[in-house]
């Protein structure tokens, strides 16, 4: 199992994921974690499920990379990134990011940095179904805004 990146259909216990993270590293004093839920609306529409789709291989090293750069850009000890695919319900867990570091500044700027990178970059695919039936959901401005803020233009816009 890759330790930083993990795709799957199966939930995730946050728990257990920060103990994994943690262990055997006495120099951490501070864990940020971010955990994404599906809402159960979206653009003012009710949304009774969500599908991701992923392309295998590439959607983990395109992670890879980018955890890659949030460790040459801050000065973190670990970091993992869950992201579930499939059919998720309201409520389901959809990614984790967690990141370990000695203080807790630069935990919370990598875990930022990560999920925004995640919002706009990372090759996933998401359909709602709504009551008008179903759509792909597209990337948000402020998301892209967000990644700006790194210094990283955003392939969606």
């Amino acid at each position: 199992m890759n330790t930083r990146v993990s795709i799957q259909t199966e939930d995730f216990d946050l728990s257990t994921e920060v103990a994994r993270l943690r262990a055997g590293h006495k120099g951490v004093g501070a864990v940020c974690t971010f955990v994404g839920t599906v809402r159960d609306r979206n653009d003012g529409q009710s949304v009774s499920t969500m599908e991701l789709e992923h392309y295998p291989g590439m959607t983990e090293k395109a992670i890879e990379k980018m955890i890659d750069e949030a460790f040459k850009r801050f000065d973190i000890l670990g970091a993992r990134v869950i992201h579930r695919v499939g059919l998720l319900q309201p409520l389901d867990q959809i990614v984790l990011v967690a990141v370990t570091s000695a203080h807790r500044g630069e935990s919370f700027q990598a875990c930022e940095f990560l999920m925004d990178y995640l919002k706009t970059q990372a090759p996933f695919w998401k359909k709602e179904q709504t009551p008008e039936g179903a759509r792909w959901v597209d990337a948000r401005v402020s998301d892209d805004a967000a990644l700006a803020k790194w210094g990283i233009a955003s392939s969606n816009a």
